[in-house]
């Protein structure tokens, strides 16, 4: 699943120690390997090869440019969810013809700047949405293609903050809504309707509600096919999980397998916009232990990373394995690893076994490549971590380490205070 292994007791991703990366870089940071980005990506390719989709790399998973330029230089085009999104994506020369847009919120900075820069579609999620495409459209004289988002009421067995494709969360348009505005398009005079959009939420394991899913899309394109209406374009989204503890995701084979069917015979361009299972496994977090605390109720190893660093285990109560960069044979306790945050819920692991780690050991908190570093934050006035790519024994910085200059730039005192 990924390139991060133990070569005699020590960590390596790919062909480096990541102890000598953590020499160089200091800590914590993350660390992203070049190889297995590239794997999971060409994983998917080969098993969907035989409707050749455009694979939209989920830009909100994961932004660093170098991650980016390799995805990009693969074939992949980027899902993006703001115009800032969209900027990078264009800094790493990101074909605007393998760009989707989708966000609840587009603004008209944002709506503007996607028209002016030509990208694939506008990934619609509401009427209002759809009306103000089309005014900013005329305003700017352009043509904008749309996906409609369809809302298909399928639950996802994942947790409640990332289910996205039931009525009770705030995406996507209902069927009967999709139905009026396909029959009505013609009032959009600067839009053309020419796809329909589903993603039904994150850390999916099972094909079935994909399945389910894509089920309700094609009676739904059929319907439409007998009124006359065409479409150009599905996006069935993204969702795919990863190994975090005891789930067995679906590989991608399992996935293709399950869903090649149904699409084979839509005569339709595929879009698919896979994040974490690109880049989940490709990254790690390291951090390194400050103290062992015993309260003579339970122990704490306390580490230099904190939840601002890495926010998962807080929000979502989400499980990573941590795995210490140098294996040993020492008794194994048990440990809560806990961050420096002013907060109860700074904490990476629960009732965690390691063995026990003494000052300035290291730990690699393993399947961090999603949602880690973009959800990062500066709480408490903390610098945000470097991150790092490995491609075999080369490694470099690909984004620095935030200074104390940097945190407070843009800040002033009031003359009225001074």
């Amino acid at each position: 699943m990924h390139d991060f292994h133990y070569k005699s007791n020590v960590l390596y991703c790919e062909e480096t120690k990541v102890a000598d990366v953590a020499n160089a870089v200091g800590t914590p940071f993350y660390l992203y390997s070049h190889h297995t980005l590239v794997d999971h990506f060409t994983k998917i390719q080969k098993a969907f090869a035989k409707i050749n989709p455009l694979i939209c790399f989920a830009m909100k998973s994961n932004d660093n440019l170098a991650v980016l330029k390799t995805l990009v230089d693969q074939g992949a085009g980027l899902d993006i969810v703001s115009v800032g999104e969209l900027k990078k994506a264009l800094k790493v020369k990101a074909a605007p013809k393998k760009i989707v847009f989708a966000s609840v919120g587009k603004t008209e900075e944002e709506i503007a700047f996607a028209l002016q820069k030509g990208i694939l579609l506008f990934n619609v999620e509401s009427i209002p949405e759809l009306d103000e495409i089309n005014r900013i459209a005329k305003k700017t004289n352009k043509k904008a293609q749309v996906a409609l988002r369809i809302n298909p009421d399928v639950a996802a067995a994942t947790h409640d903050f990332i289910t996205t494709g039931t009525l009770k969360n705030k995406f996507g348009i209902d069927l009967a809504s999709t139905r009026e505005i396909l029959k009505g398009q013609g009032r959009y005079s600067h839009i053309n309707i020419s796809g329909l959009h589903i993603h039904i939420g994150s850390q999916i394991v099972k094909s079935d509600p994909f399945v389910t899913a894509i089920k309700k899309v094609i009676e739904f394109i059929a319907e439409l096919r007998q009124a006359g209406i065409k479409i150009k374009y599905l996006d069935i989204g993204g969702g795919m999980g990863i190994i975090y503890k005891d789930e067995n995701p679906q590989t991608a084979e399992e996935f293709a397998t399950a869903i090649l069917p149904h699409l084979e015979k839509l005569d339709l361009q595929v879009i698919m916009e896979p994040g974490r299972f690109i880049v989940g496994n490709a990254g790690i977090f390291v951090t390194k232990v400050l103290y062992l605390k015993d309260n003579g109720f339970k122990k704490f190893l306390i580490v230099d990373g904190g939840m601002n660093d890495l926010i998962r285990p807080s929000l979502y109560n989400a499980y990573h394995d941590i795995w210490p960069l140098k294996k040993t044979a020492k008794e194994k306790i048990t440990v809560d690893v806990v961050g420096p945050i002013c907060e109860s819920g700074d904490f990476f692991a629960k009732e965690r076994s390691l063995p026990i780690m003494e000052k300035n050991d290291l730990l690699a908190v393993m399947s961090a490549g999603a949602y880690g570093y973009v959800m990062s934050s500066n709480y408490n006035v903390r610098c945000r971590v470097p991150e790092v790519m490995v491609k075999g024994k080369q490694f470099d910085i690909t984004k620095k380490r935030e200074t104390f200059a940097d945190l407070i730039r843009g800040e002033s005192i009031p003359e009225f205070l001074k």
